[in-house]
């Protein structure tokens, strides 16, 4: 099993910053990917960002530029450093840890930016 621990949310206004960590423990060396989701009220949660064992990354195109995926392999934490944002990215971040058995979540932390 894996057990993933999502910090740094927080209140931002608009075009500041934040740093989300993803804080994995357990069966740590099984994980293939981290991934990055977030869910705005009344909406499905989509993905964002991910970071693959070898340190390939990813995003969706609305963070492209503004977003950075990076990951610490002493500390088995991920991170997402969020600039210039926007409303739009207001919302609860998860992080995910994909497997080749099931996958595993994160409880999430909030991202508010105030406009």
């Amino acid at each position: 099993q894996v057990q993933l621990v999502e910090s740094g949310g927080g209140l931002v206004q608009a075009g500041g910053s934040l740093r989300l960590s993803c804080a994995a423990s357990g069966s740590i060396l099984n994980i293939n990917t981290i991934r990055w989701y977030r869910q705005a009220p009344g909406k499905q949660r989509e993905y964002v960002a991910g970071i693959t064992k070898g340190g390939i990354t990813d995003y969706t195109d609305s963070v492209k530029g503004r977003f950075t995926v990076s990951r610490d392999e002493v500390k088995n934490t991920v991170y997402l450093q969020m600039n210039s944002l926007k409303s739009e990215d207001t919302g609860v971040y998860y992080c995910k840890a994909v497997l080749r058995g099931p996958d595993y979540w994160g409880r999430g932390t909030q991202v508010t930016v105030s406009s």
